[in-house]
């Protein structure tokens, strides 16, 4: 029987099937937690997980972070919310002559509004338990150097309002017991981005699995106190 820190504790992780996603859940769930993960798209076989894990890995195909209802749906489906980790969002890079409105508003609504949706709901749910709970969102390094965000203006600024939304939310729940923070990642290393920048030193970005490990210590019982924080998480970047 699985004796970790999170043991029959119900988490929700956005973007759980991703390079990070799939670290994070991982962590997760050999701490004994039971992860909800929404995905968009119809549930597939790699989404499928053997071992003594499988049963603390519910997967809801179907589910658009983007639309309020869906996402209210999805969360109402979690027994006891304890903690919500909202992994899901996107990357886009262009000089400024070459992001129009549709860019700039993809982004936005990829990485801000549904973290906002998910933050909106998570914490409902939460106050249903009256336990209190975790929120880890993902800002990223120009959400707290923008100037970092050169070249890809419509990315850094969904990223800076991710980072705004849980300094604010923390502040908002903290009478609630619901602890809200980010963190904000250099490059991560993972194969797309080896693929996508094949001239890179991997070795100074940051592992998905140190990553998760500052997400568990985000979630865990044990962070009595820390919230409202964005920590940076560079590597050697």
């Amino acid at each position: 029987m699985n004796k970790g820190i999170l043991s029959g504790r119900h988490v929700a992780v956005t973007g759980g099937t991703g390079a990070l996603g799939q670290a994070v859940v991982a962590r997760l769930i050999g701490e004994g937690a039971i992860c909800h993960v929404p995905i968009h798209r119809a549930k597939g076989r790699s989404d499928e997980q053997g071992g003594a894990a499988q049963d603390r890995l519910r997967i809801t195909p179907g589910v658009d972070l983007t639309d309020e209802a869906a996402v209210a749906a999805f969360y109402g489906t979690i027994p006891s919310l304890w903690a919500s980790v909202h992994l899901a969002g996107g990357f886009a890079m262009a000089p400024l002559p070459d992001t129009g409105r549709a860019e700039f508003l993809r982004m936005i609504e990829m990485n801000a509004l549904t973290a906002f949706l998910c933050c909106r709901a998570a914490a409902g749910a939460m106050r249903q338990t009256g336990q209190g709970g975790r929120i880890v969102n993902v800002a990223a390094r120009p959400a707290i150097e923008p100037r970092k965000g050169a070249h890809m203006v419509a990315y850094a600024t969904s990223k800076v309002a991710v980072a705004a939304m849980t300094q604010a939310l923390s502040e908002e729940l903290k009478t609630e017991r619901i602890l809200v923070n980010a963190i904000a990642p250099s490059t991560i290393d993972t194969a797309a981005n080896r693929s996508a920048m094949p001239r890179a030193d991997p070795a100074k970005w940051l592992a998905p699995e140190a990553a998760a490990e500052t997400i568990l210590h985000l979630v865990s019982p044990e962070n009595r106190e820390l919230s409202g924080a964005v920590l940076p998480l560079f590597a050697r970047a």
